[in-house]
């Protein structure tokens, strides 16, 4: 197919892939702990017949030893062609009512900026549509051979990499695109080419043997609360950059954010001021970042005046790409037990360790990929990073290690707020991803013909 016909046909689609969209956002399909199994289970079903419908006949849902199962299934192109893994999620992120939301999470809303509401809008259910977008551009005839993974617990405790560790056959390939990631901004085509890593640790400071009245001991006996608050503080200096020795660091060199852009997506309230010194896009991409995501010790409502002989935290670091995750996990660790103040009691127990990921972009898929969405947006194709982190990206390496990466998608990064309240994608950011996975897949298929002939 040329490229004209691939755009026209595009937008013929994208009535009908809207509907699947909003059909699929109005299914609470949270895989976490505590929701309720039917809508995960609702969505799996949904979601393989869509699949079914527009090509892979033969989708199935995958049997594993826990969780929701994952979706796999192929179409074989023609002989000697190309092998490429379409890879998206079908589960999303909880949206409770106190993140404030301005619409229903689970009804999808048109606003009136053209984009579409609902939790899951963005991530990933715009991956998903821009696949089955992809399909029908082909009449689910694709020129090369297509395989496809649909991952159905990839926002908690993901049992994919497990699943392509038992079953690495499945997962030969020559390209994997990764369809859950997006541009920074509207109509500025970027490919994802570096992802922090995450490590994280449970630091427990213990001062004293039982708790004590605040009146009769407070001043010289030490408060573990007071002393974690302390301990704490020390992981960034004065500006907010990480002062964690041994953390590596790097510089990024691709698209970048502008202060605004960072302001305005992440909602940073007036006059607070951003940390860290220096360019967003290092901040984000090229440098770690460390934060205290839970606390634990008495809550407001059962405190009474006592002082805290126990206060405990978690920490998570996002660490730069290139590193590993154990030495960057070590550093956090050696710090946390050195710098407590008044001799506190440090114990850390280590929780996890997740590596980051580059893209090689030397390769034949990966250039296909940059003409192609230069090709659908109009205008060169950029590089981005993302300071998310994907472990199972590594996983699929090992099992495929010769094949190249492809990660974009329809997200946004200034206006789709995942994870977030008010979650939205812009359509016409779908219709542009299904022309460029379109394009791709008839340029590899084009070049393994020519290269054979």
């Amino acid at each position: 197919m040329q490229a004209k016909e691939i755009a026209d046909k595009a937008r013929a689609l994208m009535p009908g892939v809207i509907e699947d969209l909003e059909k699929l956002v109005a299914i609470p399909s949270i895989a976490f702990p505590g929701y309720p199994s039917e809508p995960m289970e609702q969505m799996g079903a949904t979601t393989l017949q869509m699949f079914r419908d527009v090509g892979f006949t033969n989708a199935e849902l995958m049997e594993v030893p826990s969780g929701y199962p994952p979706i796999y299934a192929e179409i074989e192109g023609p002989a000697g062609s190309p092998v490429v893994v379409l890879y998206a999620h079908y589960d999303v992120q909880p949206a409770p009512p106190e993140q404030g939301w301005t619409s229903d999470p689970w009804t999808p809303t048109h606003k009136d900026d053209g984009r579409i509401y609902g939790r899951g809008a963005a991530d990933d259910i715009s991956g998903l549509v821009s696949h089955l977008g992809t399909l029908r551009v082909f009449d689910g005839k694709p020129p090369c051979t297509v395989k496809l993974i649909l991952e159905g617990m990839e926002e908690t405790e993901s049992n994919l990499e497990a699943f392509v560790e038992a079953h690495p056959e499945l997962f030969a390939c020559d390209l994997f695109v990764i369809c859950d990631m997006g541009n920074l901004r509207v109509g500025e085509p970027a490919l994802t080419t570096a992802l922090r890593g995450d490590v994280a640790c449970v630091v427990t400071v213990r001062t004293l043997e039982h708790p004590l009245h605040s009146g009769v001991f407070g001043g010289p006996a030490p408060d573990a609360m007071m002393a974690l608050a302390r301990l704490l503080s020390t992981l960034h200096d004065d500006e907010g950059n990480v002062s964690i020795a041994g953390a590596s660091t790097s510089v990024w060199d691709g698209a970048d954010l502008t202060e605004d852009d960072l302001r305005s997506s992440a909602d940073v309230l007036d006059g607070v001021q951003l940390t860290g010194t220096g360019r967003i896009g290092d901040l984000l991409w090229a440098r770690p970042s460390v934060n205290a995501i839970g606390i634990d010790m008495t809550n407001i409502a059962t405190s009474s005046n006592v002082l805290i002989p126990e206060a405990r935290a978690k920490i998570s670091m996002r660490i730069v790409p290139g590193s590993e995750p154990e030495a960057e996990l070590d550093a956090l660790v050696t710090h946390l037990e050195t710098h407590a103040p008044w001799g506190a009691k440090v114990e850390v127990q280590r929780t996890k360790a997740a590596p980051p990921f580059l893209c090689k972009t030397d390769g034949p898929g990966y250039a296909a990929a940059r003409d192609a969405l230069a090709e659908a947006y109009g205008r060169p194709a950029g590089e981005a990073g993302c300071g998310g982190s994907i472990p199972l990206l590594r996983t699929l390496e090992t099992a495929a290690p010769g094949a190249e990466f492809v990660l974009w998608g329809p997200e946004d990064v200034a206006a789709a707020r995942i994870h977030a309240s008010d979650e939205s994608v812009d359509p016409s950011e779908i219709e542009k991803m299904i022309v460029a996975q379109a394009l791709l897949l008839q340029r590899l298929a084009d070049s393994a013909g020519s290269g054979s002939g």
